[in-house]
């Protein structure tokens, strides 16, 4: 793949305001297109394959980890694993997922994680970049397929849960969450939901279901709030009953936690597609460099890099927690100019549905690192 430069459009930030991408600017800088990266179509093809096998290997490990119930390694409480087994066997539906890869555009992208719970950059990665190819790249194309699967896969879901009215339940108060949450609102309506939004610290409990602010029943609710955080709430125990249907489902939980690399790493030692990862740093090769990560984290959070021979070379907010770390080698990130960069790619319900790229100046990709739009010819 290659960086190169663009002409930016005059009017750029106020035609991302008006699509609703509020946080163009953040920190400065965020969205950025005086640069871009170009792919061949031979390049988007061997990352869509690279996307769905590593989907399908997931949802294998899910579904054989459950039937062996060996939950030794992920500290959870016994009411939440009875959530999660119960949530896979009736197969509830899930909404998409974010992997990210290194990757140059050449040989096999390597897994760095999947965020399968929830991922942002949603809004950049579907409209904003994809109006930013229309306007200046529209001779080429885009993986891009984010909308209208989103779309469709809600549609999926209401005529499976046979649901009508769905709730939608974050940190309004954060504008990427609130904008994220706004664009999956909208494509819900599209698909046909009637939709309610309310802030996750208004989700009450009359005794026998979720309420929302006006005393309503929350009988289906997408949440931008990480599973292990609702496992930790002191109503954990009603959000483990039957009395409402989650959107991302709780079996998510067991693709977007840092364990999955040492489990898939298990199951499929020597893949092209991932690297050595495992529960122990003793575990992996001698011989390389490797990343530390808590098991559950979040936008690079408590993450750090080292050399083989233990010494730092980059950290993100260091801190120390009991246990529950994993242990990856080291994947270099190709590095254009002065920047790192992460290739993310999407799916939607069980289908590749995108690509998208964040570049920053430190190894560890974080929640200001920029967003760079791509495209292919």
């Amino acid at each position: 793949m290659q960086r190169l430069p663009q002409i930016e459009r005059p009017d750029w930030r106020s035609k991302m305001s008006a699509l609703g991408f509020g946080f163009h600017s953040i920190d400065g800088v965020y969205w950025k297109e005086h640069v871009a990266y170009r792919f061949s179509a031979r390049q988007i093809d061997l990352f869509d394959d690279a996307v769905a096998e590593l989907h399908a290997m997931c949802l294998d490990f899910v579904d054989d980890f459950i039937r062996a119930g060996d939950w030794t390694q992920l500290p959870l409480p016994e009411h939440a694993i009875a959530c999660i087994e119960r949530s896979w066997r009736r197969r509830e539906p899930g909404l998409l997922g974010r992997f990210d890869f290194s990757w140059d555009g050449s040989g096999a992208p390597k897994m760095l994680e999947y965020n399968a719970d929830t991922p942002t950059s949603l809004m950049e990665s579907s409209l904003a970049q994809w109006f930013w190819k229309v306007d200046v790249q529209p001779q080429a194309d885009q993986f891009n397929s984010l909308h209208e699967k989103l779309v469709a896969r809600w549609r999926v879901v209401r005529e499976q849960t046979n649901g009508s009215v769905l709730h939608f339940a974050g940190q309004y108060e954060q504008e990427e969450d609130a904008v994220h949450l706004d664009y999956l609102l909208d494509t819900a309506l599209q698909a046909g939901w009637s939709t309610r939004w309310l802030a996750m610290g208004d989700v009450g409990w009359d005794g026998a279901f979720f309420v929302d602010h006006d005393g309503e029943r929350i009988d289906r609710l997408f949440k931008l709030y990480p599973w292990e955080w609702i496992w930790r709430d002191g109503f954990s125990r009603h959000a483990a009953s039957d009395a409402v249907r989650w959107m991302e489902p709780p079996w998510k939980l067991l693709l977007s936690n840092k364990a999955l690399l040492a489990f898939l790493w298990q199951r499929h030692t020597g893949h092209p597609l991932l690297m050595p990862a495992a529960f122990a740093r003793e575990d992996l090769p001698t011989d390389t460099g490797y990343a530390r990560k808590p098991m559950f984290s979040r936008e690079g959070g408590g993450c750090s890099l080292h050399r083989a021979d233990g010494a730092l070379i980059d950290a993100e907010r260091v801190f120390e927690e009991p246990g529950d770390w994993v242990y990856q080698s080291l994947a270099p990130l190709p590095r254009y100019e002065d920047y790192c960069t992460v290739v993310g790619g999407w799916v939607v319900g069980d289908e590749p549905a995108g690509l998208c790229i964040r570049e920053d100046a430190s190894a560890i990709t974080k929640n200001s690192s920029h967003f760079v739009p791509h495209y292919f010819e």
